[in-house]
């Protein structure tokens, strides 16, 4: 019997065994404990009374096991969208959002709509990699078994197993005329946290770290170690840029590197009732407390990625450049649950050094109903930093320095979610399979004419907001009254705004050309060699090496400021 079946078993008992309760009145006078442990009981009364009825008398057999799970899911994702429960089964996701690892075979896949699914990206050095699948093999059996229609989550359980267990993987090669079978074994497969690290101009480090999960701050250590010592490095640059966060712990141990044994880090602080508080310190010697540090971050840069940062700003030890970050102040804590099953809890909020809490969205309040979840800026309270800086507990860490990216333009957008770019690469990557270095690499005006060629072959839409806003605008001025005497400037717009594909693959050249540029060097060089390609152009990146190239405007920008006024919430 299934796991979640039992457990479901279990709880359609205790409503039989709490029946009795239904009929209890409810006490006149109560605290809230003791109304909430009554709530309690009746709703596990109500929910097992529910699906024992659903069980014995619904007029169609039911998945009672598909819907719990649904349940189960729809009640967690009321409190917050971090609280989740993970069934036995479920362990190796949750194993690679802790770890960073899991037995398989090391690849991204997806789903085509065609049903067919394909392997998107294997992961530098894995199994799939050393195997020799491409991005762009469409699967057809695993093990003998057929899987040419089907969806990514069966074809994900059957890559999985156990390390050292064999598979066999049936793939058709676009543009090859014979299937071809690859054997090889599985192992764990270790997403490396450290995408890429190098030296920059100026002989400045750069590193750029992308997950909190065990061991990660150890494998920044040792690049960070290798900067130092062998290319002997004035400056670093760290890229937490979209970086989701992960473990805390990890996030403490990465501070540790750069400030002194015994600095609060984070405090953490759960119910009030539990006496729930716990103070994490820096609890070792540092490696370098001296080198001058820029921290890069952006609007996807959360959890302890969102720790790290606003430690090292709070303690002015790093210059913190880029868009405000998410705001993730939110502790998560496991706890086991009966039949192997375990729940990720939001247990606590957390505050940097400062005594801020970087918490964008108020999820008590959503419960609630209340639309107003998000602080605004306005009321947003004033903290300080060790030396005395003003800093905001503005949901999220805002940078010391900002820099505003260049804005994508929607048809990129389109194009890089259409299966049409992918198929592109994967046809040039047929007749190219060797470029030159990422930082050298651009494909020609011959390429990108075949490239536009065939988005307008295949009749390639995309959506044009100005197009709706325009015609949104039309029946506002008709509703009134405007539209007769606005026709003529209607008209203009109109024509404008008409959609011209061929038009519009021209006028963003430049930016489709680098995506694809991306996707092509992703293929050879792995996620590092596009970041080394991106490194080349980019904003943020330049005004980091240009604040550690200048000492004084360093300090200065570390060095308490008059005070602004401070708004009380």
């Amino acid at each position: 019997m299934n796991i979640r079946h039992i457990s479901l078993c279990v709880l359609m008992t205790l409503g039989a065994m709490l029946s009795s309760s239904a009929q209890t009145p409810t006490p006149k006078k109560e605290n809230k404990e003791s109304a909430n442990q009554y709530n309690y009981i009746r709703s596990l009364d109500v929910i097992g009374s529910v699906m024992s009825n659903i069980n014995r008398y619904f007029v169609d057999t039911v998945s009672v096991d598909r819907m719990s799970r649904k349940g189960i899911d729809a009640m967690l994702s009321s409190l917050d969208p971090y609280t989740e429960y993970f069934a036995a089964e479920d362990t190796d996701q949750l194993k690679l959002l802790t770890k960073g690892e899991y037995g398989g075979i090391g690849s991204i896949i997806s789903q085509r709509p065609d049903s067919t699914v394909v392997i998107n990206e294997p992961f530098e050095g894995m199994a799939a990699d050393k195997a020799g699948l491409k991005a762009g093999d469409v699967i057809l059996e695993i093990d003998g078994k057929d899987f040419r229609k089907t969806t990514t989550v069966k074809v994900s359980e059957a890559l999985k197993g156990v390390p050292g267990t064999t598979i066999k993987i049936l793939v058709r090669r676009p543009f090859e005329k014979k299937d071809r079978l690859f054997e090889f074994k599985r192992r764990i497969v270790v997403v490396n946290p450290i995408t890429y690290y190098g030296v920059l101009p100026g002989n400045n480090g750069y590193i750029n770290f992308n997950s909190f999960t065990s061991e990660s701050a150890d494998a920044f250590k040792k690049a960070f170690n290798d900067l130092k010592t062998n290319h002997k490095i004035k400056g670093l640059v760290i890229d937490l840029r979209g970086n989701g966060g992960g473990l805390i712990e990890e996030s403490i141990k990465m501070v540790n590197l750069f400030v002194p044994q015994g600095k609060v880090v984070v405090t953490t602080k759960g119910r009030p009732d539990l006496n729930d508080e716990n103070i994490f310190k820096t609890f070792s010697k540092p490696v370098d407390t001296e080198i001058p540090i820029t921290v890069l971050i952006d609007g996807q840069s959360a959890s302890a990625a969102e720790i790290v940062t606003g430690a090292l700003q709070d303690m002015d030890r790093a210059v913190v450049i880029g868009q405000k970050s998410y705001g993730k102040g939110l502790v998560q804590s496991t706890r086991q649950l009966p039949y192997g099953g375990v729940i990720k809890l939001t247990t606590a909020k957390y505050y940097i050094p400062s005594g801020r809490c970087i918490q964008r969205i108020d999820y008590h309040e959503a419960r609630e109903g209340n639309t107003n979840t998000v602080t605004p800026d306005s009321l947003t309270k004033v903290f300080h930093t060790a030396g005395g800086r003003p800093v905001r507990d503005a949901g999220g860490i805002l940078p010391d320095i900002s820099v505003v990216p260049d804005s994508m333009p929607t048809m990129l957008f389109y194009i890089a979610t259409n299966n049409i770019a992918f198929d592109y690469v994967t046809g040039y990557m047929s007749k190219h399979p060797h470029i030159s270095q990422p930082e050298q690499f651009s494909i020609t005006d011959k390429d990108y004419d075949d490239f536009k060629k065939m988005l307008i072959d295949k009749k390639f839409e995309y959506d044009r907001q100005s197009g709706k806003m325009l015609e949104k605008l039309k029946e506002v001025a008709r509703l009134e009254g405007y539209l007769d005497s606005a026709q003529e400037t209607i008209k203009k717009l109109e024509e404008q705004l008409k959609p011209n594909l061929n038009r519009d693959l021209e006028k963003f050249k430049p930016q489709i050309t680098d995506y694809i540029n991306s996707e092509i060097v992703t293929r050879v060089y792995y996620k590092k060699g596009a970041v080394k390609k991106m490194l080349i152009k980019d904003k943020t990146v330049e005004k980091a090496l240009e604040i550690l190239n200048n000492s004084d405007k360093y300090k200065e920008i570390l060095t308490k400021k008059s005070d602004e006024k401070e708004v009380k919430a």
